[in-house]
């Protein structure tokens, strides 16, 4: 994957999920305008993910701008894993909410932060120094790694 920094319009927020968790840097707002999603894709030299036709066309982003073809999650994922290619060691390394690296944070640090069944069970635990959420590998992780390798191929992780 390298490097690639990227940015979803309004119509692809599950599509960002999606790729947050599998390592891609993908910015995204659920409220923004055409005009300003523009700027913010030049301004921070990202390239545009988008299903809007009508953004494809602007020829400021000519040459920043990918037109999502899939109607369906899996689909989507699967072109920008084929444009990009795949980051081994990226999964679960970005916070989902606000996109930035995670940070190993220690035990003790997140005690009262997180539920106590959760500080007892679990030994490796992350934080996102911009929002301050806290990650650890439940049964969610593995539900994760399950659906990506369903939607990208069994050795995708």
């Amino acid at each position: 994957m390298g490097k690639v920094r990227l940015i979803a319009d309004t119509m692809l927020g599950r599509l960002a999920l999606w790729m947050r968790i599998a390592g891609f840097d993908v910015e995204y707002y659920n409220r923004i305008d055409d005009a300003e999603l523009v700027e913010r894709t030049l301004e921070e030299d990202r390239i545009l993910l988008t299903r809007d036709t009508l953004l494809v066309r602007r020829r400021r982003l000519r040459g920043r701008v990918i037109f999502i073809e899939g109607d369906h999650l899996e689909d989507q994922l699967r072109q920008v894993v084929r444009l990009f290619g795949l980051e081994k060691g990226g999964f679960l390394k970005r916070c989902l909410r606000c996109n930035t690296l995670l940070e190993r944070v220690e035990k003790e640090g997140v005690e009262g932060r997180v539920p106590p069944y959760v500080h007892r069970t679990q030994r490796a635990f992350s934080q996102c120094p911009s929002c301050g959420r806290i990650y650890w590998a439940g049964t969610h992780r593995e539900e994760m790694v399950k659906r990506l390798r369903a939607i990208l191929g069994e050795d995708a992780m």
